[in-house]
Parts: C-alpha cells; sequence; structure tokens
C-alpha cells in the first residue's frame, strides 16, 4: 500500500465517508462498510479529494489527453481532479455530460472541453457499471478513444457471477479501471491498528463470502 492511499483511508475516516457497521446495500447484501464520496462536501475536502484522483492517475502513468466525468456524481470529481492534476503535473482540459440534451444556446449534450484522444473516466465506484457504459458510447461517438476509468474505491466484490462490477468493465471494453484504493488497502490499513480487531473480523468474513 502507497502512503497516499494509506492518507487516502485515514482522511476518508476523517469526513465519515467510510464508515462501519452494518449498510445494506442495493443488491441486498449486508455489508460491514460503507463508502460514499458524496460526504467529500466542502470546498477544502473536495480539493483534497481531487489530489487522490490525479495521484492516482501519476502513479499509474497513464496517457490521458481529456478527463471525462459523468453526471451528477462526476462533474465535481472531475473538476477536482483537474485542478488537481493541473498543480502536479500540467494543465488537462476535462468535459462532462448532461443528463438532458440543451436545445437552446449552444446545445448538445457535452459541456467543457471537446472530447478527443485518450479519455479517461472518473467516477465514485462502479456497482453495475451502468455509468461507464453511458459515458463509453458517449465518448466512443464524439469520435474519441475510452482510454480507462478511475474511481475512489474498488469494492473487489462479486456481481451477479463470479466477477466483479470492475471486472466486468474491463472485460466488456477492454480497458483498465484505476482505483485509489480497493477493499484490500482497507483490510490492510485497518489490520495495523487494534482498534479495528473486530471490524477487521467481519470485513474479513464478508470478504470471503462475496470478494473476488
Amino acid at each position: 500500500m502507497l502512503d497516499y492511499q494509506k492518507e487516502f483511508i485515514r482522511y476518508a475516516l476523517d469526513c465519515g465517508v467510510l464508515k462501519f457497521g452494518e449498510f445494506q446495500l442495493k443488491s441486498g447484501r449486508m455489508s460491514p462498510y460503507f463508502f460514499n464520496t458524496g460526504l467529500f462536501n466542502t470546498g477544502a475536502q473536495l480539493d483534497k479529494l481531487g489530489q487522490f484522483y490525479a495521484q492516482a492517475m501519476i502513479n499509474a502513468d497513464v496517457n490521458v489527453d481529456v478527463l471525462y466525468g459523468p453526471a451528477y456524481k462526476g462533474i465535481p470529481l472531475v473538476s477536482a481532479a483537474s485542478i488537481a492534476y493541473s498543480r502536479l503535473q500540467g494543465d488537462i482540459p476535462f468535459a462532462f455530460n448532461r443528463k438532458e440534451a440543451k436545445d437552446h444556446g449552444e446545445g448538445g449534450l457535452l459541456v467543457g472541453a471537446p472530447l478527443q484522444g485518450n479519455v479517461w473516466i472518473l467516477d465514485d465506484v462502479i456497482t453495475a457499471g451502468t455509468s461507464v457504459r453511458e459515458s463509453v458510447d458517449i465518448i466512443r461517438a464524439a469520435g474519441a478513444t475510452v482510454a480507462g476509468v478511475v474511481i475512489a474505491l474498488d469494492r473487489q466484490e462479486k456481481g451477479l457471477n463470479e466477477l466483479s462490477a470492475v471486472q466486468e468493465v474491463t472485460k466488456q471494453f477492454g480497458i483498465p479501471v484505476i482505483a485509489i484504493i480497493s477493499l484490500a488497502e482497507i483490510i490492510e490499513f485497518i489490520a495495523q491498528d487494534s482498534g479495528f480487531t473486530e471490524k477487521l473480523a467481519t470485513i474479513s468474513s464478508y470478504r470471503q463470502q462475496y470478494g473476488i
């Protein structure tokens, strides 16, 4: 686990974004942890979040021409990440979509820079992969290349079959998915703190049942 990943987990805990307890997921499963990037909801927190996304891309040495954020959650993510990336690596354009195409003014479905070259999609997590599929269609329709996806957390959890949602996306579209952290990093992090002993056992059991 890299230093920025440790820092991200600690920051997510401090901001209440990563929580332990009992949480019912859309799948009906009872998860011993929950992660909600929507709780990074101040200017300073969003600024910090953007730095983690940028660091993940830099660490992976991605070839990126444009960053793309799917509405709605992806809009603040791609905005913050592009600002952070400009400070660390160099200025980079970004774009996002509207939920409904605008029929007046400049019109269209997209806001921001033209989609061209290698486009990376930024999102919070991948569950069913619906947002990624919609984004892939939009980017390809613009004539650009979908180079990959960057997310905050990879739950490393089985979906409807033996593959996780992240693995399904990689298999279907032939693109890499980079995560700032995964469940493996969360487990490694809490294993180093005796205060999380009980939570570690519960999460490890959950991973054994549902993990990939």
